[in-house]
């Protein structure tokens, strides 16, 4: 670890230096491939990269400022070769099938695995079989050793494995003769006996070195009929590491196993798995019993997977819950139409490290205290990999990484414990090198929070403090160790989401609207917000503290974003950091978002490039970090563009900082004002905020894409782990990820739920553009904000997504019929402010002055995407029944001589909800094309309530039609809001065609019905008080309005005194336009050129001066001219002045 002790700058370069040494020096330095980073203060070099041999590792530091100052250490490591694995037949099958008329073919020359060659040498390496009849015998020997296959010496006790046997070793062919002698052996099909099980082995000696050796061993069911040879393999191969006649199995992961049916593999009928569980039976032949684990069906899709498919898996709950089991085979049974082959894989339990113990001192401290955390006395056969710190409050699902060590001593910094006892509960994890884990938990300890430190860290990034570098904190930063830069930024992420979460409570009872200023997290509660009037002081000292810690995290993440990759390890604790720094979605700056983006792109990139060789637990928890981050930043662009979050005064005076291209890019987006401006305010205020959304909505389309790929490359790291019928599940307050593979049978009928009541119920019939017949999966996703795009009215809603991917990760196209479309349901925030009904006086009003029929009431429904239009009403008198009727673009009428309505319904006490409100609503297929709606209300009279309300089984479905003016008994309450339904396409852009907004939908969710797949977000506006036109008709008179007609009339004539000077300016503006030509060009010139000569924007950008020019070019150049116009002034500030010169030639 680099450690600092200095006043000056903390910059420096670091850079290793790898030399391969001989036996008497280490000179010669060697260049490794691009991949291996060597500028980090850790150096990571992935296997197969250095060659067998002894290398010099050297760390040179250097600081910046001061190149003189330099110190440098040095370690060696030796690389030595790997065991190879000596299959037998292909993926390493523990047991096969074979006829007794079938050749057998071995062939470790082509199976066997070397992990240090991309390529198993079969030339390498001596070869020898072996055999013996099992459960029977042992193999052939004389006095203890061994007899081989083709050795003519016969053991009178073990018989040999050949029926067929004479001395010269007829029935058997050994392979390759000439480049790697005896690397196959083919046993001829009548060598073996039928309804028998014999046990082959091959020995293996490097040829160079006869101390490297490897042995394999598989097991031949010999049967009369001709069975296929089913090979069986670990999907996960790291997770099954040979030992002998077994598998190493880790009893804390889940195990998946997949089958290859080698040859003519037709009229394939059923396939079936079988567990067995194995006891040693030592005493006779060196054979192991098995017994048929009984419980598979009551297991089926809760520890067993795939059981009649190709791929099976089974979970660590089968180990854990049977600790006493030390021996399992997984058997394949392939039941074809004139045969049954059987293959299995065996294993045995990888005993986790034991004898040892953990302990932390000291037991309490702050969160820059440094504790030793020492495990000794831990032995495993296989040899310690590394051990893992984690830490929890209250939620051990919530737990966390805090550190990782290949010693069994080394010091941490931990977090603050929980808010009101401080403890924080520890778990050590212990792994050996093939992987398995012993859990160890230690002592809680108490920690609180340092908050002088951290305040006097805040106060120094504020103020831009020279002394910034002796800052401790800032020190431990910049060591560049992943595990102190991971540990500190949880610590310092957790406090400042705390004082986040503190100012947001205070800023909210003080009157200011939560969904102003926040975005509620998934599953939340509603919150109590009071009904006070705004305390702009209030707000203005939130934005202080918002605005001062998002420059402390702005500060803080180009730390964590610069660390090298390196294990799983190293991007869980990553990602986890970088969970905790993103939090507050509301202090993210631009900066602090881009660089988060690209840091969790890379560490997803990087758990993609291992997905292959690390356990389903890893994976998923490592996954299940960065989709929060991937989420975190999604909501964090979005919400100051709609309106959830504040704009942050760092990005603000970013975005308004006078570009460094200024003078030069003629074409540079931040000088054309024409982007930012609103109509023609060209106003600085205007300018300055337009430009800031600007450049938000550039990042937020950039973030968007980013988050694509995050998500697809999760995706594809999950799903190789998921067999048919299994799920992962992530669901924090920040996101909701369901990832399940499914048979495209089960689709069909399936309600696949979420969180908040989000949910997606697909229909029975639908197109699925796929050419897979087996399986699929579905990846479901719920997001706290639904993305800005080119609508703000999903700034309430919560973005909801369901995708159906194939099994190679790519997203399958879903098509739905029209008539019986996919329903989904999409929550909106539960903190959205629902305000109380708008109560209609209408018993005081008198109709018959303008022979009013109906009450009619105004609302505006221009938008730019299709919207819905619900309308609730409530009575003061629930017996009360009224019709209603509306119209779009004009007032709706409807007597006994016009009808001239759009739509109409009838309220009847019985359709009252539970609330006693009524309620309609208007779907978006209608509402296209209108700018506005007029509906009326009247009350039916008792005459009409009897006719066409009294009876709910029989109801009149004619209109109740009078020509008398309406006559109210009560008052009544109106509350009318707009929804909609919208999906984003590849643009970022939100749409509206092919969804439907469906009756279901209310105050709190969306209903849509969609034909097809993909990111779906509902809208959602409450309509201010509509325009009661009634009372406007009653009080139209001049007599009761004079106030109101004589300030029509004065506004009438200052805009026509507007109209009039504006169009005076706009001739003068029209004589700056056109091109001018030079005063001095000369008739006789033949050849134009048009010159554009642009001033700038600043302050003196413009000139009065007379302003010459010489025009030059390759051949020849003009005279000196001048830039003249008689008609008007030139080179003014912010103009673009044209002129046409001509020249001879």
């Amino acid at each position: 670890m680099i450690q600092f002790n200095c006043d000056g700058s903390l910059s420096t370069t670091t850079k290793w230096a790898i030399k391969n040494c001989t036996s008497t020096s280490c000179s010669f330095e060697i260049l490794l491939n691009e991949k291996v980073m060597t500028t980090y203060s850790e150096l990571y070099i992935p296997s197969r990269t250095l060659n067998y041999g002894v290398y010099q590792l050297t760390l040179t530091v250097t600081m910046i400022d001061s190149p003189n100052l330099k110190s440098s250490s040095s370690v060696y490591v030796r690389i030595t070769a790997t065991g190879i694995t000596a299959n037998l037949v292909q993926l390493g099958t523990s047991m096969i099938t074979r006829g007794d008329q079938q050749d057998l073919l071995l062939d470790p020359g082509t199976f066997s695995v070397d992990p240090d060659e991309d390529t198993f040498d079969a030339t390498k390496w001596k070869y020898t079989y072996y055999c013996r009849i099992y459960d029977l015998y042992n193999f052939p020997n004389l006095q203890g050793i061994l007899l081989s296959i083709d050795d003519s010496r016969i053991d009178p006790y073990n018989p040999s494995c050949l029926s067929n046997r004479s001395g010269n070793g007829t029935g058997l062919i050994l392979g390759n003769l000439t480049l790697s002698p005896n690397s196959s052996l083919k046993v001829l099909g009548g060598s073996l006996q039928s309804n028998r099980m014999y046990q082959f082995m091959v020995y293996m000696e490097n040829r160079k070195n006869s101390s490297i050796q490897a042995t394999g061993y598989v097991l031949v069911t010999i049967e009369v009929t001709h069975p296929q040879l089913i090979a069986v393999g670990c999907v996960i191969s790291p997770m099954c590491v040979p030992n002998l006649e077994f598998q190493l199995l880790n009893p804390t992961t889940q195990v998946a196993l997949f089958t290859l049916c080698i040859g003519t593999c037709t009229n394939l009928q059923s396939i079936k798995w079988n567990i067995y569980q194995g006891s040693d039976n030592s005493t006779s032949s060196n054979s192991t019993q098995w017994t048929l684990f009984n419980q598979t069906s009551s297991y089926e899709n809760i520890w067993f997977f795939g059981t009649n498919t190709s791929n099976f898996t089974a979970t660590d709950l089968l180990f854990l819950n049977n600790l006493q089991i030390s021996l399992w085979r997984f058997e394949v049974v392939y039941t074809f139409l004139s045969a049954i082959s059987t293959s299995a894989l065996n294993f045995i339990i990888n005993q986790p490290p034991a004898n040892g113990s953990c302990s932390i001192n000291p037991l309490d401290g702050t969160i820059i205290t440094l504790f030793t955390i020492t495990c000794p006395d831990w032995y495993d056969v296989d040899g310690i990999q590394d051990y893992s710190l984690y830490a929890w409050t209250t939620d051990i699902s919530q737990r966390i990484m805090i550190a990782f060590s290949t010693e069994y001593n080394f010091q941490v910094r931990l977090p603050a414990g929980d808010n009101e006892t401080s403890l924080l509960n520890l778990v050590v994890y212990v792994r050996d090198l093939a992987g398995s884990v012993t859990q160890v938990n230690i002592s809680s300890v108490n920690i609180i929070a340092d908050l002088a430190t951290i305040n006097d860290l805040i106060d120094t990034i504020t103020n831009l403090s020279s002394t910034i570098t002796n800052n401790l904190i800032v020190r431990l930063l910049s060591s560049g160790n992943q595990n102190v830069v991971g540990q500190i930024m949880t610590s310092l992420s957790q406090e400042f989401n705390q004082m986040n979460n503190d100012n947001l409570d205070k800023a909210i009872s003080s009157g200011i609207p939560a969904v102003d200023i926040s975005v509620s997290s998934l599953g939340s509660q509603t919150l109590q917000q009071i009904s006070i009037a705004l305390n702009e002081s209030a707000l203005i000292n939130y934005n202080i503290q918002l605005n001062s810690l998002a420059n402390v995290r702005d500060y803080l993440v180009t730390f964590i974003t610069n660390l090298l990759i390196t294990t799983s390890n190293s991007i869980i604790l990553q990602s986890s950091s970088l969970v905790q720094l993103t939090q507050s979605t509301n202090q993210l700056t631009r900066n602090t978002l881009m660089l988060v983006s690209n840091r969790c792109y890379e560490l997803s990139a990087a758990l993609y490039a291992i997905f292959e060789k690390i356990s389903y637990e890893d994976a998923q928890s490592a996954s299940n970090q960065l989709f929060q981050c991937a989420s975190n930043i999604l909501n964090a662009v979005n919400g100051p563009l709609q309106g959830r979050t504040e704009v942050l005064d760092l990005d603000n005076s970013r975005a308004n900082v006078i570009s460094t291209d200024y003078d030069t890019d003629l074409e540079s987006a931040w000088s054309n004002l024409n982007l930012f401006s609103d109509g023609n305010d060209f106003s600085t205020e205007t300018i300055e905020e337009n430009r800031n959304i600007y450049y938000q909505k550039q990042l937020a389309n950039q973030i968007n894409s980013q988050v694509t790929e995050i998500i697809s490359l999760l995706t594809s790291s999950l799903n190789i782990h998921l067999n048919i019928g299994q799920s992962s599940l992530m669901n924090t307050s920040q996101s909701f990820v369901s990832l399940e593979t499914i048979s495209i049978a089960s689709l069909k009928d399936r309600l696949v739920k979420q969180v908040e009541n989000a949910q997606f119920s697909i229909p029975s019939d639908f197109v699925l553009n796929t050419t897979s017949n087996s399986s699929i999966s579905l990846r479901s996703r719920v997001d706290p904000l639904a993305s800005f795009g080119n609508f703000q009215n999903t700034n309430l809603s919560r973005s909801i997504s369901l995708s159906i991917i194939d099994q190679n990760g790519n997203e399958v196209s879903f098509q739905a019929h029209q008539n019986n479309p996919i329903k989904l349901i999409i929550p909106r925030d539960p903190n959205v402010l629902i305000p109380s009904m708008y109560l209609q006086n209408v018993t005081t009003t008198n109709p018959t002055i303008n022979n009013l029929l109906f009450n009619y009431h105004y609302i505006n429904i221009t938008s730019s995407l299709p919207i819905s239009v619900h309308f609730e009403i409530h009575s003061l008198n629930t017996n009360l029944a009224y019709l209603f009727i509306y119209k779009f673009d004009q007032t709706p009428q409807l007597n006994s001589s016009i009808n001239l309505i759009d739509g109409w319904t009838m309220f009847c006490p019985f359709n009252l909800t539970n609330d006693d409100t009524y309620r309609y609503f208007i779907n978006n297929q209608q509402t296209p094309g209108h700018q506005s709606l007029i509906f009326g209300i009247r009350e039916l009279n008792l005459t009409e309530i009897n006719n066409y309300c009294l009876n709910s089984s029989s109801i009149n479905t004619s209109l109740p039609i009078t020509d008398e003016p309406y006559d109210f008994t009560s008052n009544y309450e109106l509350r009318l809001y707009t929804s909609g339904c919208y999906y984003l396409d590849d643009n970022n852009n939100w749409r509206s065609d092919g969804l439907i907004v469906g009756s279901l939908t209310n105050l709190y969710e969306t209903e849509c019905l969609s034909t097809h797949l993909t990111t779906f977000a509902g809208g959602f506006i409450v309509l201010p008080a509509p325009i009661n036109w009634s009372y406007v008709f009653a009080n139209a008179d001049f007599m009761k309005n004079k106030t109101v007609y004589l300030t029509m009339i004065f506004t009438s004539i200052i805009y026509i005194i507007l109209m009039i000077y504006a169009r005076f300016k706009d001739k003068k503006d029209f004589e700056k336009l056109g091109v001018t030509p030079l005063v001095d060009n000369n008739k006789s010139d033949h050849y134009y050129y048009q010159i554009l000569v642009f001033t700038g924007q600043r302050t003196n950008a413009g000139t009065d001066s007379k302003v010459y020019f010489v025009l030059s070019g390759d051949n020849d150049q003009t005279q000196i001219r001048l830039f003249s116009d008689p008609h008007r002034k030139i080179f003014q500030r912010r103009r673009i002045n044209s002129f046409i010169i001509a020249v001879p030639k």
